[in-house]
């Protein structure tokens, strides 16, 4: 029997089934689980959680205030909404609306920070033996889901800007998002988008299992541990398998994100057709995340080197429908990528244009003539050229090159 009550009603004791509000905006890494004490209530109170429902079949009741007229009480039965279901509702309709990346930037770094404390916990949980928290990771999916959705360019920006020491899990939480990102884009409906998302979220789950001798090598791998590491896909299906509860699309993508067009990849050199949407969809996101990623043996390419060099891969590698839809979603000029403009102008790209590729919102900053930095002006390229300085994109430029300090700050501050 689920019970909805105001927070103010709880006291330990009680089995916590669901906070009525964001994932992100509460102070626990998961939402399932007993009140201890008075400090877990005073932290769902101090976040702003007005309501939670609670499951009087794992914990205590409390007996309804005079004054509480919200009060619900449901029983679990196959025709009454579930909590989850109507807060996933409430998410959507509320939380979902579209954003400018300025407005989404602070949100999807919050995001992001909580989304790998969350994959490092259940992942930790794995090596110990423990099945994987569906809820934690459902929870994961919903939050990401939804900042794609207001403002794709946000989240998927930021979680390329991750540590090398924090590849394992912030690449998860990144080809998430791109999983995400590109079902849009396929117009795929609203559960496969999700199944796509936790696809993305435990596509490298069998990573946990590899030796971390090898996994976190700060130079070249031999053949015999890159033959080691080619097990992670089977060690990882394996895994969610004994799950139980992960869907057809996750074990799916689990097992095939390393599988190529031509049929050189593995663990079965599967071929074209013989290849899933979904698997199609996670090699490509998979692959632009691991090139554009500083790791321990080599530091990452830049977002627009990264989709020229695949775009040159495609025809052997990915598939043709997918890989467009890939590039529809980040860009050709990604959100970060140093861009070189007719007037000789330096300019960061801050944002997707909905009508072309080709013509983002940037941000000059440098003159390469007079090699001075200059006041930062906002140009959106999309606009028509009476309406602004007839530049255009005519190049790309590595940061590196020009030494900037602090490049990424010019479009993540």
């Amino acid at each position: 029997m689920l019970k909805k009550i105001p927070a103010r009603q709880l006291k330990a004791g009680m089995y916590l089934q669901s906070l009525c509000g964001s994932w992100i905006d509460h102070p626990f890494w998961r939402s399932k689980f007993v009140i201890k004490d008075q400090n877990d209530i005073r932290l769902i109170i101090d976040s702003g959680i007005s309501d939670v429902w609670i499951n009087l079949d794992y914990g205590d009741d409390v007996l309804p205030h005079p004054e509480d007229k919200e009060v619900v009480s449901l029983a679990c039965s196959a025709e009454s909404e579930q909590p989850e279901q109507a807060i996933s509702k409430s998410k959507v309709t509320e939380r979902s609306k579209p954003s400018k990346l300025t407005d989404e930037l602070q949100r999807a770094e919050k995001i992001c920070d909580r989304s790998k404390s969350a994959v490092m916990s259940m992942f930790q949980e794995v090596r110990m033996g423990k099945a994987i928290s569906m809820d934690i990771a459902g929870e994961v999916v919903q939050e990401i889901s939804l900042s794609v959705m207001r403002n794709p360019g946000a989240l998927i920006s930021l979680a390329r800007l991750k540590k090398a020491d924090d590849y394992t899990y912030m690449h998860s939480v990144a080809v998430c998002a791109l999983m995400v990102a590109v079902s849009q884009h396929l117009n795929l409906d609203d559960t496969q988008t999700r199944e796509a998302g936790m696809a993305g979220l435990l596509h490298d789950l069998g990573k946990v299992l590899m030796p971390i001798d090898v996994l976190n090598k700060p130079g070249r791998l031999t053949v015999e541990e890159f033959d080691i590491m080619k097990g992670h896909p089977e060690e990882g299906h394996r895994l969610l398998q004994e799950n139980g509860s992960v869907g057809n699309i996750p074990l799916d993508v689990c097992l095939h994100h390393h599988e190529r067009i031509d049929g050189s990849g593995y663990p079965h050199g599967l071929k074209g057709s013989e290849i899933s949407i979904f698997a199609k969809m996670g090699a490509v996101c998979d692959v632009y995340d691991a090139i554009t990623s500083n790791r321990p043996y080599k530091a990452g390419w830049e977002p627009i080197e990264s989709i020229k060099k695949m775009s040159e891969w495609s025809a052997a590698q990915y598939d043709k429908d997918v890989f467009h839809a890939f590039v529809n979603s980040v860009g050709i000029y990604p959100i970060g990528s140093l861009v070189r403009l007719s007037s000789g102008r330096l300019a960061v790209v801050l944002e997707q244009s909905p009508s072309s590729l080709i013509t983002p919102k940037v941000k000059v900053f440098f003159s390469t003539k007079s090699n001075v930095y200059l006041p930062p002006e906002i140009i959106d390229l999309s606009r028509p050229v009476m309406d602004r300085n007839a530049e255009q994109i005519v190049g790309h430029e590595d940061p590196a090159k020009w030494a900037f300090k602090n490049f990424d700050q010019m479009w993540a501050a």
